[in-house]
C-alpha cells in the first residue's frame, strides 16, 4: 500500500532546562545547563550526587491531587507533556476521531522511586498492609500512555515501549508507521523518565557510568571533550503530536516539519558498550536515509545521541562518518545532552523537539563544555554557541543498553 505523510503539529516538554516549550528551547540556545546537586535525599555518601533535575513543573495542574499522588513521577510528566503537546497542536478531540487518536509514549525504567519506597514499606514493621494498593498501576511503564489515552478520551493504540535509551525514538518511529498504514490518524508519542531517584543513581553509580564531577556539576556533561568521565543522569519528559498530512492540512494544523525517516539496528555485541567503529549505529543511520528516500548529501544537522562517555562519544562520531561519508565534516552536530543531561528513555522525545525546532529557526544548538576535543571527535560539534543556518533535513539518533540504536529523519515542509 502507498504510505501515508506524517507531520509533527505538537510539541510538549518537561526537562531540566524548563517545562514549557518556550523557556526550554530558549535555555538551550542560551547554553544553559540544567544540571544540579540533589537535595530531594541524602546522598552524600554516593559518588555521583548530581542530576538534570525538573523543578518548577506543577503536576497537579496537568493530573489532579489524587492522581498525582497515586503516581510516579515519570507518569506526571509524560502526561503533562503530552497534554501541552496537545494543546499546542491545536487537535480537538470529538467523537468522530477520538478511535483514529493512538497514545506511544514509552520509559526507560520507569517508576523506578514508587518500586523503591514501596519495597521500604513492605519489609518494615507495616508488612504488605503498607503497600499502596495503586503501587503496580503507578509505577509501570505503559500507564503514561494509559493515563493519557483515559484523560483524553482516545480509543485508538496505546501501549509503551521499552528500548532503554532508545525508547522515545522508537515510540515516535512507530507512532509514525501506524500512521502512514493507516492505524492511526493522529498519534501522541515520546518518552517520559524520573530515574534520578536514589536506587536510580546508585544503579549507575554501580555501574560506574556516570560523571563523578561533583565540584562542578553543570560542567559534567562534555560530549567529545577529552576529559569527560561519564553521562549525567536527566529526568522529565518529551513528547510530540504527528498527524497525517492531509488530515493537518484539512484542519488547517500548524505544521513544524514532516517525519520522514525511521531506522532501527541492534549492534548484538555488549549490554552497554558500543561495537568499536560503531557499524550497527551507522547501518541505523543508513536505514532511516533510505527509508526518508534522501542522500547524506540532503543531511543538514544531526542531534547526536552524544552521551559525555568516553567510548559512546567516539563510536558515535566513526558511525556518523560511515553513514555520511565526506559530507559528515560539512553538518552541524549538536550535542544537547550537555544541557539537560541524559533522559534516558525520555532522551530521544526532548531530542527530537529540539531537531524540529532546528528546523523551524534554521538553528543549530550548541554542543556546551567541549573545550578540547578528544582523539577521534573531529567533526563539527557546534561548540559554545549555537549556529545560524540553514536547516532543511535533521537526523536524531538515539542508543540504549542492550545494543538497540534507532535513528528519526525530520525535514521541513
Amino acid at each position: 500500500m502507498t504510505q501515508r505523510r506524517v507531520v509533527v503539529t505538537g510539541l510538549g516538554i518537561v526537562s531540566p532546562v524548563g517545562s514549557d516549550l518556550k523557556t526550554a528551547w530558549s535555555n538551550i540556545l542560551s547554553g544553559y545547563s540544567g544540571i544540579k546537586p540533589i537535595t530531594a535525599y541524602d546522598c552524600s555518601t554516593y559518588p555521583t550526587r548530581f542530576a538534570g533535575l525538573v523543578e518548577g513543573f506543577d503536576a497537579v495542574s496537568w493530573m489532579g491531587p489524587k492522581e498525582v499522588r497515586r503516581n510516579d513521577p515519570f507518569i506526571h510528566y509524560g502526561v503533562g507533556a503530552a497534554k501541552m503537546a496537545v494543546i499546542d497542536s491545536g487537535i480537538e478531540i470529538t467523537d468522530a476521531n477520538r478511535e483514529r487518536i493512538a497514545v506511544t509514549i514509552g520509559s526507560g525504567i520507569g517508576g523506578i522511586g514508587t518500586i523503591e519506597e514501596q519495597c521500604m514499606l513492605l519489609n518494615g514493621a507495616g508488612g504488605v498492609k503498607k503497600v499502596s494498593p495503586f503501587f503496580v498501576a503507578g509505577s509501570i511503564i505503559n500507564m503514561v500512555s494509559g493515563a493519557v489515552s483515559i484523560d483524553l478520551g482516545v480509543n485508538g493504540p496505546s501501549f509503551g515501549l521499552v528500548s532503554a535509551c532508545t525508547t522515545a525514538a522508537h515510540s515516535i518511529g512507530m507512532a509514525q508507521r501506524m500512521i502512514a498504514y493507516g492505524d492511526a490518524d493522529i498519534a501522541i508519542a515520546g518518552g517520559a523518565e524520573a530515574g534520578s531517584a536514589p536506587a536510580g543513581v546508585a544503579g549507575f553509580c554501580a555501574s560506574r557510568a556516570l560523571s563523578t564531577r561533583n565540584d562542578s556539576p553543570q560542567t559534567a556533561s562534555r560530549p567529545w571533550d577529552r576529559d569527560r568521565d561519564g553521562f549525567v543522569l536527566g529526568d522529565g519528559a518529551g513528547v510530540l503530536v504527528l498527524e497525517e498530512y492531509e488530515h493537518a492540512k484539512r484542519r488547517g494544523a500548524r505544521i513544524y516539519a514532516e517525519i520522514i525517516g525511521f531506522g532501527m539496528t541492534s549492534d548484538a555485541f555488549h549490554i552497554t558498550q558500543p561495537v568499536p567503529g560503531a557499524p550497527q549505529v551507522a547501518r541505523c543511520m543508513v536505514n532511516a536515509m533510505r527509508d526518508a528516500k534522501i542522500n547524506p548529501s540532503d543531511v543538514d544537522h544531526v542531534n547526536a545521541h552524544a552521551t559525555s562517555t568516553p567510548l559512546g562519544d567516539v563510536a558515535e562520531s566513526d558511525a556518523i562518518k560511515s553513514a555520511l561519508g565526506e559530507h559528515a565534516k560539512n553538518v552541524a552536530i549538536s550535542g544537547t545532552k550537555s544541557m539537560t543531561g541524559h533522559l534516558l528513555g525520555a532522551a530521544g522525545g526532548i531530542e527530537a523537539i529540539f531537531s524540529v525546532l532546528a528546523i523551524r529557526d534554521n538553528v543549530a544548538p550548541p554542543t556546551i563544555n567541549l573545550e578540547n576535543p578528544d582523539e577521534g571527535c573531529d567533526l563539527d560539534y557546534t561548540p559554545g554557541q549555537p549556529r545560524q543556518r540553514k536547516i532543511d533535513v535533521v537526523i536524531s539518533n538515539s542508543f540504549g543498553f542492550g545494543g538497540t540504536n534507532g535513528t528519526l529523519v525530520f525535514r521541513r515542509i
